[in-house]
């Protein structure tokens, strides 16, 4: 099979090589996937740049994909071959990723994907959707409620939006440009303001006159001032990403709104939080109220240029089409 393969830790276009490599087999409860498409998350290139030492034979990057299911391990059920699948934590401590023609991955880790699901649609869906379903849903449902949605055009917080509005919820949004909130406003924000405007704090109190009850943030370093500001008394704050420095623990200001302040992290959710995540989002595809951000196609071997569009931000979702 042909692949995308890395043997040391370093920039894409330092340690990246497509190669060819033996199609993996499926172990006992595991299923092989021909991978169509490739998704390609932040967390995969700073994986890629720095990290523990790799396994001799390297790493196949890349956690998320779709495509169809071509052959079952002992245990499964062969009816599953042939059905379209999307796949989530593929490299998480494996070594094959879906940076390749064929990944094998444990059964529940390939969820069926509606026909009218495009493959690129589904390879989008793992690390953002997963992610975006516990923040939002940690805390219980969020029907009348009113959240805010800090970065509402990023993979985590478009989806947070779409599946907050389908449970109900009121959202405010902040982005940084005009293009962006076009985004979040698609995906169902009620308000979206541009966070660098002088007044922002100003105008998420009218929007949100009693509070907001959560606050689903991308950068809490930045943000959990601001946060504190608009959150209403026993609300929760949200953390699942911070590239900044750790903010200042504001001890006082939290405890004397008997505010919650709660990190998800993916990879460390438990089984029964993905399982869940993965039925309500499956549900959301099927009833048609999932919308993709704006698709960038690469082809595999131009993995390290998708993998550079994603480190640089790139406003949209990083896609790998896998020939």
């Amino acid at each position: 099979m042909q692949a995308a393969v890395y043997h040391q830790r370093g920039s894409a276009r330092d340690v990246l090589r497509v190669v060819d490599l033996p199609d993996p087999t499926p172990a006992p409860g595991e299923v092989r996937v021909r991978v169509r498409v490739s998704g390609v998350n932040p967390t995969d290139w700073k994986v890629r740049s720095a990290g523990t030492p790799l396994a001799p034979d390297g790493q196949i990057p890349n956690q998320d994909g779709a495509g169809e299911i071509d052959e079952v391990g002992a245990g499964v059920d062969p009816g599953r071959r042939g059905q379209r699948v999307w796949v989530y934590h593929a490299a998480a401590g494996r070594p094959n990723g879906t940076a390749a023609q064929y990944t094998c991955v444990p059964q529940e880790q390939a969820v069926h994907l509606p026909d009218d699901v495009s493959f690129a649609q589904g390879a989008g869906l793992g690390i953002p959707y997963i992610t975006a379903h516990r923040c939002v849903f940690a805390d219980g449902p969020v029907a009348g409620r009113t959240l805010l949605v800090t970065g509402g055009a990023g993979a985590v917080g478009n989806a947070a939006i779409q599946l907050a509005r389908r449970g109900g919820a009121e959202v405010i949004a902040t982005v940084s440009s005009a293009e962006k909130a076009r985004l979040a406003a698609a995906a169902g924000a009620g308000y979206v303001l541009d966070y660098r405007a002088n007044d922002h704090v100003s105008e998420l109190r009218a929007a949100a006159p009693s509070g907001v009850q959560r606050v689903i943030d991308v950068a809490i370093g930045a943000n959990l001032a601001t946060d504190l500001e608009v959150l209403a008394p026993h609300g929760v704050i949200v953390a699942y990403a911070s590239d900044g420095p750790d903010p200042a623990l504001f001890v006082r200001r939290l405890m004397t709104a008997n505010a919650t302040l709660r990190f998800v992290l993916v990879y460390n959710l438990t089984a029964a939080m993905i399982g869940q995540a993965v039925i309500e989002i499956t549900q959301a595809l099927k009833a048609g109220a999932l919308t993709p951000l704006p698709e960038h196609h690469f082809a595999l071997r131009d993995i390290a240029a998708a993998h550079d569009a994603v480190e640089g931000g790139a406003l949209g979702k990083v896609l790998i089409d896998v020939p």
